[in-house]
Order: structure tokens, then sequence, then C-alpha cells
């Protein structure tokens, strides 16, 4: 008889710590309990790594969205850079990768293999967004590569947001946005060991 699959799960949260949240529509700050703010055990693994790591950051709340069209209405009112996150795979699934580049810019994904050396490559199936990096659609964010499933994903990082003072990402949930000094996000790549190639996109 065979035995169903486990999947790597995200650690308990932590409990007792207060997060910085802001509305996005322009409303008062206010400081709030963690547990009446987060929604899910991976964007609470988001705040404990952060904080760990004596990371600063800012989180808004917002609507969900699930396209940057539908994100771009509020990341009007958040003073950051704001990332486009891709989950692509090779064209046997032998390799994944966590593409990050500025909202703005295109993914030619034929010229994306060519640059990391790869043969074709094409979206991830949110069964493998959920398997490596405990997501789905719409909450795709480099927050994901703390899921115990995340440890061979390679990241593809475009150079450029190297200069920008701030960057924005979701916390792993699509329903905030958090920012954070573009120096602490390179931190935070550091900290977590993926593999991590930049490229000028």
């Amino acid at each position: 008889m065979s035995r169903a699959a486990v999947l790597p799960r995200w650690p308990s949260p932590a409990r007792g710590a207060a997060c910085h949240v802001l509305h996005a529509r322009g409303r008062a700050a206010a400081r709030v309990n963690r547990e009446s703010a987060v929604q899910t055990q991976a964007e609470t693994a988001v705040y404990d790594a952060l904080a760990a790591l004596g990371i600063a950051y800012e989180r808004y709340e917002h609507p969900p969205v699930f396209t940057v069209d539908e994100a771009e209405r509020y990341w009007a009112d958040i003073p950051a850079t704001h990332c486009k996150n891709l989950f692509l795979r090779n064209a046997k699934a032998t390799r994944h990768y966590l593409v990050v580049l500025e909202r703005s810019k295109k993914a030619d994904l034929k010229l994306l293999a060519a640059k990391i050396g790869d043969d074709r490559l094409s979206f991830a199936s949110p069964d493998r967004l959920m398997r490596f990096l405990g997501l789905t659609p719409g909450s795709v964010s480099p927050m994901g590569l703390l899921h115990p499933g995340a440890a061979d994903v390679v990241v593809v990082l475009d150079a450029g947001l190297a200069s920008a003072a701030r960057l924005g990402f979701h916390p792993n949930v699509n329903t905030a946005t958090i920012t954070v000094a573009a120096a602490d996000f390179l931190r935070f790549l550091d900290s977590r060991g993926n593999v991590v190639k930049r490229i000028t996109v």
C-alpha cells in the first residue's frame, strides 16, 4: 500500500510579538498584537525571521491581490521599489527558480533561460509552488524561501534592485505588502543559503 507524500510544513509561530501595520490607503499607522494581524504561519515566519536578523520592516494591509496590475492601486501609497516574483521550472522539472525583478520589467523566458544557463523555462504549477515555497498563486515572494522545501530553489535576482532604497514584497500572503531596505533584503537572501544568480533583466 503506497504512503501519501508528506509536504514540508511551516514552523509554528512565535507568540507575543508586535508588528507595525500601515494601511495602504493612507489611514493612520497602528501597533497591533501579531495574533490579530497575522493570518497564517507562513506570514508569521517572515516576521520572526526578520526580527532574528535585526531587519526593520513596515507592513501595509490591503485587499487580496493576484496580479501586479491589481496590486498597483495599493502600491501607489507605499514608498518602495515593488517587485514581480515568478516561480519557474526547467523543461524536465529538475530545477526550480524564483525570479525577482522590478515590477514593470518583462521576463522573456527564452532569454532568461539563456542567461542562467538552463533549458526551456515555464511557470511551475500551483502544486509545485506549494511544495517548494509553501505558497499559493498571488502570494509568491522571496519570503517563501523560509519554507523547509525551498533549499534547492535558485534565486534569479534583477541586478538593478541593489540600487533601490527600499523593496516591497508580499509577506507570503496577498493581503499585505512589507517593505525593507534593499541592503537588508540582500542580507536576508544570504541568510537562507540558496544559490543566487544576479542578472540584468
